[in-house]
């Protein structure tokens, strides 16, 4: 596709120049963000959490996603949830599917039990795609409220979209 048939007028030569400068926008907003929220404090890794989110429209100010998810433990268990990611603020495009994996961690000595990302998460999100695209989403909360969601490696998703603002994930066990 490109950038006349999608309603959008971007000469080919800038768009390695648009995803340049939208990469770089990305890193700079999830770096300044992520230790903000992590609030640098001593913690403990409890595993990886990577999700499914279902492609959709932005509504220009927000949007409401659903999504599927699976949490590796650090020794290996797995726990699976569904959920809902719901952004507040620019939101402009349409997407495809979109996969997200984030590391999972909580404030040492802070004891865990099953399905304990279980709970209402906030935090910051940037993304943007033309055809393929990144994203990154720093969260806090879960259901005693210490629990982590630290990007740990963009999103990768289709579509044409742009999205800059506030993130709320809520997590629910699908067992």
């Amino acid at each position: 596709m490109n950038s006349s048939e999608n309603g959008l007028f971007i000469p080919k030569e800038n768009i390695m120049n648009y995803r340049s400068s939208v990469a770089a926008l990305i890193f700079a907003v999830t770096t300044i963000a992520t230790p903000a929220i992590a609030e640098e404090i001593q913690r403990t890794e409890l595993g990886v959490l990577e999700c499914t989110v279902e492609g959709g429209f932005g509504l220009l100010v927000g949007s409401s996603k659903n999504m599927t998810c699976s949490f590796e433990h650090k020794d290996g268990t797995i726990e699976n949830y569904t959920g809902k990611i719901e952004k507040l603020g620019l939101d402009i495009g349409v997407t495809g599917e979109s996969f997200m994996k984030w590391v999972v961690f909580t404030p040492l000595g802070n004891a865990i039990g099953d399905y304990a990302l279980q709970g209402t998460y906030g935090g910051v999100s940037a993304e943007a795609s033309f055809g393929f695209g990144l994203g990154a989403n720093a969260l806090v909360g879960g259901s005693d409220k210490k629990i982590g969601l630290q990007p740990f490696s963009v999103e990768a998703k289709t579509g044409l979209n742009l999205a800059l603002g506030l993130s709320k994930l809520t997590l629910e066990s699908a067992q």
